[in-house]
């Protein structure tokens, strides 16, 4: 019976495994970026880190000059069955200002651009339709900035960034 168990546990978290999906976001701070989907029903995990740029394994004192091309960002690993990639990309838009290129209330800098960081066609297709009907909807005063690019190489950022909010208290950046 204990075999049994153990294969019908190993089968569950294989599937797990296979139904998971990645987004990933820059969207100013990645301290409260983490914090808004670290909560949400079907999300996985997060981590913080930094995306889009050319500097190999770059760390955060690289990143904050603003010279890499790296945006701060967060990864997010969640169940589609749960929550699905059109509701990310909807908190994505609701919780930071998306038209004003590379700013998030105090922090300034390309690394605090609004960015959707895509993995696939799909991904690109659900975030380009997104933007468009944000744009067409007027929601905000001024033209949607928010870049939309291929994912390239994530590099986790410092430990000491990671669920920084979690660890050290707080609740947010400029969110």
């Amino acid at each position: 019976m204990a075999q049994k168990e153990v294969t019908n546990n190993q089968q569950t978290e294989s599937d797990a495994r296979a139904r998971r999906e990645v987004a990933v976001f820059g969207a100013g701070c990645f301290w409260g970026v983490e914090e808004v989907f670290a909560k949400l029903p079907g999300v996985i995990a997060t981590e913080v880190g930094y995306a889009g740029g050319t500097r190999e394994k770059p760390t955060y004192e690289d990143v904050k000059t603003g010279t890499t091309g790296h945006a701060e960002a967060v990864r997010i690993e969640f169940d589609p069955a749960t929550i699905s990639y059109e509701a990310l990309l909807k908190i994505f838009w609701e919780s930071h200002d998306p038209t004003t290129p590379n700013r998030q209330g105090p922090d300034v800098g390309t690394q605090y651009r609004s960015v959707i960081f895509y993995e696939d066609a799909t991904q690109k297709r659900l975030a380009e339709e997104s933007k468009a009907r944000r744009e067409k909807s007027k929601t905000y005063p001024r033209s949607i900035v928010t870049e939309i690019v291929p994912m390239g190489e994530f590099w986790r950022a410092e430990e000491y960034h990671q669920k920084y909010f979690e660890k050290h208290g707080g609740s947010s950046c400029h969110i």
